[in-house]
């Protein structure tokens, strides 16, 4: 039997008692949205930090269920608005937590410039953020192929990169096994993922 996915960042539940503080933040945003920055700020301080049994961080489902909260808070006409002041005024813990809260947003292809800005840098958390659900749902074939090799380049786990199997097509497969190509060439390591990958294609059952 295939397990349940884990939930998303905005899905997660925290403790009982992180929860309970979580929800004053909450309610906080809800009233005046214009409050986010303030409540992202102080997310870590009131929750704490570390591991959440799901798999997220405590302080990244916090941070993201506030990004949800003024959002929603604001109906559709405001929230894509909030999703990207949020994004743009944070710093990479804020970024992340508007990259994990996209998926569970009705935003449907607005939020792209952000994933597309995340992928474009080096920062290895926010990458892996970007490429969740909400790439996979939204981001072009291409675009999407590239946060691929990207993830490949800074080290992360393609377990990051949601609905991988149902996404990669022979393109893909053909990037992937010409960075491998030229990484065995230069005698370079090839990572793990990546050679994971090429024996998973058609032609390697």
């Amino acid at each position: 039997m295939t397990p349940d996915p884990a939930p998303t960042a905005t899905r997660a539940r925290l403790a009982s008692g992180a929860e309970a503080r979580l929800e004053e933040l909450i309610t906080e945003v809800r009233r005046d949205p214009g409050r986010l920055s303030r409540a992202v700020a102080r997310a870590a301080r009131v929750v704490g930090r570390g591991p959440n049994p799901d798999g997220h961080r405590v302080e990244d489902v916090a941070r993201a269920r506030l990004v949800a909260a003024a959002a929603e808070a604001t109906g559709p006409a405001g929230a894509s608005a909030v999703v990207e002041d949020a994004y743009r005024t944070g710093d990479a813990d804020e970024r992340r937590a508007v990259l994990l809260a996209l998926p569970d947003l009705d935003l449907a292809a607005a939020a792209l410039p952000l994933v597309e800005d995340a992928l474009r840098t080096n920062d290895a958390r926010l990458v892996a953020a970007a490429m969740g659900p909400y790439a996979a749902a939204h981001l072009q074939a291409e675009a999407w192929r590239h946060g691929v090799l990207k993830c490949l380049f800074v080290g992360i786990p393609l377990t990051a990169v949601a609905d991988l199997e149902h996404r990669r097509d022979a393109e893909l497969d053909r990037m992937v096994a010409a960075y491998a190509a030229e990484r065995e060439a230069a005698g370079r390591e090839v990572p793990p993922d990546a050679r994971a990958l090429l024996d998973r294609t058609p032609s390697n059952p």
